[in-house]
């Protein structure tokens, strides 16, 4: 058995490129979350991106924006499907307002604190 040894360089250049890596996914999970303002497919695929991919940003500050990411999914899912449940009665159009402008709220105050290196609170 022969094992590969690596310098501390060389594992230094791998762990900068598993970095960039991941925050190219989170940007354009951004972008897909985006897009699902007007399409249903992308915000669908953003969230399958970020289950897929949430392993490898354990324990780094991107790890806070895929919850950040998520959450947003999850609870726009949410109102939603209260929205279109309460649509017969005049309430609902204003859920599906609401709801919507949060969605866009989340997606710009994310992309922000991303753009600008920093932690989402969620």
């Amino acid at each position: 058995m022969s094992e590969e040894v690596i310098s501390v360089d060389q594992a230094q250049q791998l762990e900068d490129a598993e970095a960039k890596s991941n925050k190219k996914i989170t940007m354009i999970v951004y972008a897909l979350q985006a897009a699902g303002v007007l399409l249903l497919v992308p915000i669908i695929a953003a969230v399958i991106v970020n289950y897929m991919r949430k392993d490898d940003v354990q324990g780094t500050w991107l790890e806070s924006h895929f919850r950040w990411q998520i959450r947003t999914f999850w609870f726009y899912l949410l109102w939603t499907v209260i929205g279109f449940a309460t649509l017969f009665i005049v309430v609902g159009m204003v859920v599906l307002v609401a709801a919507s402008v949060w969605y866009i709220y989340r997606i710009a105050k994310g992309w922000m604190r991303f753009s600008d290196g920093k932690e989402m609170y969620a």
